[in-house]
């Protein structure tokens, strides 16, 4: 199969979807392997890499989606990918359509095979989701310890405190992948963390990270407790295929002390905050009731080095079931195939999608 790895598009987006020694493995299982040019410069990975590795350099993505039969890419396609997208390529990156019906509908109209990392499951695990998952929580609260000094809007803050200083309180909507990585990162500064999860063994592992972590069922009126009294407020609430319920009420936010931060990783499906609307690098935050938001929704992209390697190592042995003539065989692949034949497939998407019909099946 000819499998085409573009250069991404996406506002400041530095990742690359697979790394040389991995186009290798796709060339040496006897792949052809066609990379667009510069497709790795940000992520540290020259275009004569590839080339040692076997792969194939195309000058510009016109040509690498006139070749490619697999394509595969890190983010959803924007307007200069999908105007080389056609009805016989077979997409492969993160999609998150339930939050964007229009994008739906751009690849309904296509009539392309899409499939979302998002959406691959394995006994409830999602695996490609899950290194980035990683990645954006830890990023949450780099971040977010930033935005809280003074020059950045923020209280003036220090988020672990000093001896003789309060601590900073950090609270975190959600223990899965993100919320777990979130949680670790502001205990090990000295933060006091409340985290929030529903699963008691979720709640058992946070607890266990350090006495500076508390771990709570989500009960509203806990919850609107802690997020009055949050000094960062980290979303990190994920509900596969559908869009991410809102938590926090835009009261919730306006309740806030002036300078406290919101950083949404939830805003990919939708945001788990009310107030949250979609940001970028250029511009990542913006302020609300007093209140700074950072809702970056492509937040590995600022560590591509890191996060490349990552996804990579977790993307290669599924590119190379999706490469073999008999993928539909492989009930993780078939049941992320998000849009196929011009339809949406996906049973959950589907119902997310049917309360804007008229946004999924527009061109």
């Amino acid at each position: 199969m000819r499998i085409g790895i573009p250069r991404e598009r996406k506002p400041m987006e530095g990742r690359v979807a697979l790394v040389p020694e991995a186009c290798g493995d796709l060339v040496r299982d006897g792949h052809e392997v066609l990379v667009e040019s510069g497709a790795g410069e940000a992520s540290g990975y020259a275009d004569a890499a590839y080339e040692a590795a076997g792969a194939r350099l195309v000058p510009d993505a016109a040509a690498l989606y006139d070749a490619a039969e697999l394509v595969v890419k890190v983010k959803e396609p924007v307007e200069e990918d999908l105007r080389h997208l056609r009805r016989g390529h077979l997409l492969f990156c993160f999609l998150h359509l339930a939050a964007m019906p229009e994008l739906a509908g751009r690849l309904r109209a296509i009539g392309l095979t899409a499939l979302g990392f998002e959406t691959v499951a394995v006994d409830g695990r999602l695996p490609l989701l899950a290194p980035m998952s990683q990645v954006a929580g830890r990023i949450a609260v780099q971040v977010g310890a930033t935005l809280l000094h003074l020059p950045q809007g923020g209280r003036g803050l220090l988020l672990g405190g000093l001896p003789g200083t309060e601590r900073g309180h950090v609270v975190v909507l959600g223990a899965g992948t993100v919320g777990s990585a979130a949680t670790a990162m502001a205990a090990a500064t000295g933060a006091l963390v409340t985290v929030f999860d529903r699963k008691p063994e979720r709640l058992e592992a946070m607890r266990a990270l350090g006495p500076n972590v508390t771990a709570l069922y989500p009960y509203r009126d806990a919850v609107a407790a802690a997020v009055r009294e949050a000094d960062l407020l980290v979303g990190a609430v994920l509900v596969p295929a559908r869009r991410t319920p809102h938590l926090v009420s835009e009261a919730m936010v306006r309740a806030m002390r002036p300078g406290s931060v919101i950083a949404d990783v939830s805003v990919d499906q939708g945001g788990c905050v009310e107030t949250t609307r979609p940001t970028t690098w250029e511009r990542p935050t913006y302020v609300e009731h007093a209140v700074v938001h950072f809702a970056v929704t492509n937040m590995p992209g600022a560590v591509p080095r890191s996060a490349t390697q990552a996804l990579s190592a977790a993307l290669l042995p599924w590119v190379r079931r999706l490469a073999r003539p008999d993928w539909r065989e492989d009930p993780a692949l078939a049941g992320a195939v998000n849009v196929a034949g011009g339809e949406i497939v996906h049973p959950a998407l589907r119902e997310e999608l049917a309360a804007a019909p008229a946004a999924a099946g527009s061109a």
